[in-house]
């Protein structure tokens, strides 16, 4: 079998670079001359803004400017828009926050950014903002999601009139109230989506610089994708023609959603550089990026789900309340709206459902995208009401979900918003992950665990995504005259492993050494178009353009052979590295074509370079699967530790399973983060943040994780050539109701609220007590 083609366990080949110290980030370069910028942010959650003044910022040590939002109105810097529209419940309009790259009137968060110093070191761009004197007139503020819209909270765009961003509603309002009239039980649950933060290892890092000779910027910064932040950045904050703007992005340590921002900082550099007539450097601290940095999840949610008297669902109904922040960032009100109901009913046969997402304003941080992007919170919503179901019937959690998954002969199958789910045996993945977890054997298990003093539980929990993102993608394939070959994609690897996986998908369809190929992306001067990655998209387009650039070289391949060898064009062949006259002996290779390539035949251009925009015929694919969590509880300290887990996950064909399973790796710890441990609070009273340092945001460590037991359903996806589904959110999708669902199980409760922090659990069990 060949050891380096799609399918096959290969190597990470950029490890070997990055582990050995030779990876280049953004904060590794350096521009001579360069300024180093400091941020002055709110130390308000909500003021009015009376007075600024800077003059003794202006005259210390070692400061070459300080900027406010006056100076950005006077250069003519645009507004940080909503990227995304959501239509409202009775035709009411999004209300898109104009948000300014420095504030002048008024804060609305503590973080937000109200002064720009530049000077010749960090320290000194530090210690002068301290000396920057702004009067504000405190105002009274929101933080808590479910209280955005009590009557007395503060608004925070009066001119909106409300704390109301927008009010989604998914339709189907009327079937649902039938089903629940006609129900033989029902389940309800009121529960929230904690808050949490990204925290890539590397934080925001923007290097911006200017050239009067051509009127043209550069940006360096970690980026998921460059066109659409150069696109953004270039048309709506600095009001210039694209190609004026050029955004690098090198080596990036983790995106999780947050990368693939417009954010003001980037803004700020490419303002400020022009302005000074010298390269600016911003580099976030982290307790900087806990406050600045778009965060995820937040949501309020009561919950209800009607069954008939054989556990089928006759109808669910949703009602959310959404934080959006202070300020709607690029998607922040997609998320929980349009692009989490993509999924609505997941993996289950529910045409009754209806969601209502109230989108808010509050005193916090912006959200956006969060490893999952609105799929986790969907999915976590549905499964804890079938473990109430399940009770309520007095029938295993696993038995009633069989009851009710979409059947094989169902598929495809158009759910409740009109999404056609192409491809998935579900009740089959959940047998395999059963199989995979002995979950026949967890009785003993339990025994075994309470001889020893302490309470064991099991849980599962099944997840379906709409994976893909931006509907079209962009590769090159260009042949080098040394035999390499110079892969361009316009998709963007921060973590994944696109280096090694695209260089397999090469190795496959043109029979190239593996190592040949040389992966280039994240410049805009040489990716002509391209979406960048996010929402798992990047086998699956990225991969495809590959694929079809790839024959597009094969075809040329074969006509130059076919000039070559003295034969027809369509008497060539082509396998494995080698073109063929059909039925005789005669061949060319690769180095014998890329040679006749430059010089080549009448009607041909010259070189074996080819490129494609693909676009698919369908929004999205659905990989799904099936996860299983068991802890243990010590009665004492109310610690949760999960023993045992075991997940089986359908994405489709797989390019490479150690890859694969590096992903899966990564969004169970993201969600065992979220089930257990992180959570971003702001004070109720001040709106202060609580947690803007590694001290009070616990994030997950190896120690919090168990083995894990992962395994493949492999049921291809019928919509593109490769057959490949997302694998990037799995994890982070069925992790947190599998371990809520152990966690309830092994306590004897229907439901406990995330993070599930040991002071939680040992107040469960004394509340059980005292009952």
């Amino acid at each position: 079998m060949d050891k380096f083609g799609i399918g096959q366990p290969v190597r990470r080949k950029e490890d070997v670079r990055l582990l050995t110290g030779r990876g280049t980030y953004t904060d590794d370069i350096n521009r001579p001359s360069q300024l180093q910028a400091y941020v002055l942010r709110s130390p308000h959650a909500h003021a009015a803004i009376l007075s600024i003044d800077t003059a003794a910022a202006k005259a210390a040590p070692g400061v070459a400017a300080v900027l406010t939002g006056h100076d950005a109105a006077a250069d003519g810097i645009g507004h940080f828009p909503v990227m995304v529209d959501v239509p409202g419940k009775g035709g009411r309009k999004l209300f898109p926050t104009p948000r300014e790259i420095l504030q002048t009137q008024r804060v609305r968060f503590v973080g937000d950014p109200v002064a720009l110093v530049l000077a010749e070191t960090r320290a000194q761009a530090q210690d002068a903002a301290e000396l920057i004197e702004v009067e504000y007139d405190i105002l009274p503020s929101v933080t808590e999601t479910g209280a955005a819209l009590d009557p007395g909270a503060p608004v925070i765009w009066e001119e909106n009139g409300s704390n109301l961003c927008v009010l989604w509603d998914s339709g189907r309002e009327a079937e649902v109230e039938a089903g629940f009239a006609r129900a033989a039980r029902t389940v309800s649950l009121e529960f929230v989506q904690n808050r949490v933060v990204g925290n890539p290892m590397e934080p925001r890092v923007a290097l911006g610089e200017y050239n009067p000779a051509t009127g043209s910027y550069t940006l360096h910064s970690p980026t998921q994708g460059v066109m659409r932040v150069r696109d953004g950045l270039a048309k709506l904050i600095l009001k210039v023609p694209v190609e004026k703007l050029r955004v690098v992005s090198p080596d990036v340590g983790g995106g999780f959603g947050l990368r693939g921002k417009i954010h003001p900082e980037s803004g700020m550099v490419l303002w400020a550089a022009k302005r000074t007539g010298r390269p600016v450097k911003w580099t976030s601290g982290r307790s900087e990026t806990f406050v600045c940095d778009p965060h995820g999840r937040d949501h309020v949610t009561r919950a209800e789900m009607a069954f008939d008297v054989e556990a089928k669902v006759l109808g669910v109904k949703i009602r959310t309340f959404a934080a959006m922040g202070a300020y709607l960032q690029d998607f922040g009100p997609r998320v929980p709206t349009v692009a989490g109901g993509r999924i609505m009913g997941t993996v289950y046969d529910i045409q009754a459902l209806n969601a209502q997402v109230s989108c808010v304003f509050t005193n916090t941080s912006p959200t956006d995208a969060y490893r999952g992007a609105g799929r986790p919170e969907q999915a976590y919503v549905l499964e804890r009401l079938f473990d109430l179901g399940a009770a309520a019937f007095g029938i295993g959690r696993e038995e009633i979900r069989r009851r009710n998954y979409i059947r094989p002969e169902q598929i495809p199958y158009r759910n409740v918003v009109g999404s056609q789910i192409d491809s998935g045996l579900f009740a089959e993945t959940q047998a395999k992950a059963l199989a995979l977890a002995d979950w026949a054997g967890f009785p003993a298990r339990r025994a075994a665990a309470a001889a020893r003093g302490k309470y064991r539980g099991i849980g599962l929990g099944y997840f379906i995504e709409a994976s893909g993102g931006q509907p079209s993608e962009w590769a090159r394939v260009a042949f080098q005259p040394d035999g390499t070959v110079a892969l361009t994609v316009g998709t963007f690897s921060h973590g994944q492993g696109h280096e090694t996986a695209y260089a397999q998908v090469l190795h496959s369809k043109l029979g190239i050494p593996f190592d040949a190929v040389r992966f280039i992306q994240g410049d805009s001067a040489v990716v002509e178009h391209g979406n960048g990655t996010g929402g798992s998209r990047s086998s699956q387009m990225g991969g495809v353009a590959v694929a079809r650039a790839s024959e597009l070289v094969i075809a040329k391949g074969r006509r130059l052979a076919a000039h070559l060898l003295e034969a027809a064009a369509e008497d060539v062949e082509f396998a494995d590295g080698v073109f063929r006259v059909a039925g005789t002996d005669l061949t060319a290779t690769w180095p014998q074509v890329v040679a006749a390539a430059q010089t080549p035949p009448p009607g041909e251009t010259p070189g074996l370079d080819e490129k494609l925009l693909y676009t698919r015929s369908t929004e999205c694919n659905f990989p799904n699967g099936c996860h299983v969590a068991e802890v243990e509880i010590d009665p004492e300290t109310g610690q949760v530790q999960i023993v045992r887990y075991a997940a089986v996950d359908d994405v489709g064909n797989v390019i490479n399973p150690m890859l694969v399973h590096g992903q899966s790796h990564g969004g169970i710890m993201a969600g065992i983060g979220q089930a257990l441990l992180e959570h971003a609070v702001y004070d109720k009273e001040s709106g202060q943040f609580l947690t803007a340092t590694f001290q009070d945001y616990c994030m997950p460590r190896a120690s919090d994780a168990p083995d894990f037991d992962l395994g493949f359903h492999v049921v291809p996806c019928p919509n593109n050539d490769l057959g490949v589904k997302g694998a990037g959110e799995g994890g982070a999708c069925g992790a947190p109701p599998a371990i809520v669902s152990a966690i309830c199980d092994a306590l004897g409760i229907a439901h406990i609220d995330m993070p599930v922090t040991p002071e939680k659990v040992w107040r469960a069990l004394q509340g059980k007590k005292a009952a």
